[in-house]
């Protein structure tokens, strides 16, 4: 299925070297994304006002609202990782909605994509879990008793499948469904096109916030104080 300036929806551009295969357009789209949070922080703390407005505004809300959500989950500690929950929403967001431009594709509509940043918030809650218990982090595989060991190991490995795939399926369904819209519809009728370009957008929003939210969710298991 062909997207905008030729790119085929599910298929990839791709280069191979030292035996590993590379995703060409995921790669260009990702440093894309990584370029825009970098333009867009740069531009938000260029000139910092005590009264913000612009760029430092809408950034501050985002960056505000999304501190309410990580120290009222976490605790105090969610000022640790705020920084890369805070980065890992702008990347998302940014990267869902380049798919909605005309000859673009969005990175987190390849599988690749989605499973690194799970597992990348996989090895990160368990390295924390460390740091912050010692080995008694484990202890978690083995309760309410050891027969639950297998069960608590299906429920780790779960977690980062079911956070990439969740993202990767929303966001390739509806890139594909905009597309098949632009392509049944006269072009004289674009008003379901646009109705769902605009859905799309807000799907790209709630989309980030979910996987942000769960990504908080399971580093507040080990950065909670328990009392």
């Amino acid at each position: 299925m062909e997207h905008g300036g030729g790119h085929e929806i599910g298929a990839h551009k791709l280069a191979h070297f030292a035996g590993l295969t590379f995703n060409l357009d995921t790669l260009y789209m990702t440093w894309l994304t990584m370029a825009i949070v970098i333009f867009i922080a740069v531009l938000a703390t260029r000139r910092l006002e005590m009264v913000p407005r612009g760029w430092q505004n809408g950034v501050e809300y985002l960056v505000e609202a999304l501190m309410g959500q990580i120290v009222g989950t976490i605790g105090p500690r969610g000022k640790m990782v705020a920084p890369l929950l805070i980065t890992l929403f702008l990347f998302l967001l940014i990267g869902n909605w380049l798919g909605l431009v005309p000859s673009f594709t969005s990175p987190t509509n390849d599988l690749n994509t989605t499973l690194g940043l799970a597992l990348m918030i996989v090895l990160i809650v368990n390295l924390l879990g460390i740091w912050n218990k010692g080995l008694g982090h484990f202890k978690h595989f083995i309760t309410p008793n050891v027969f639950f060991l297998p069960i608590n190991i299906i429920e780790e490995i779960s977690k980062p499948v079911t956070l990439s795939f969740r993202l990767f399926g929303n966001i390739l369904a509806g890139e594909i469904l905009i597309i098949i819209l632009g392509s049944l519809l006269p072009i004289w009728m674009p008003i379901p096109s646009v109705i769902w370009l605009g859905f799309s957008v807000i799907v790209g929003v709630i989309q980030a916030f979910i996987f942000t939210m769960l990504s908080i969710s399971y580093l507040s298991s080990v950065l909670q104080d328990h009392h």
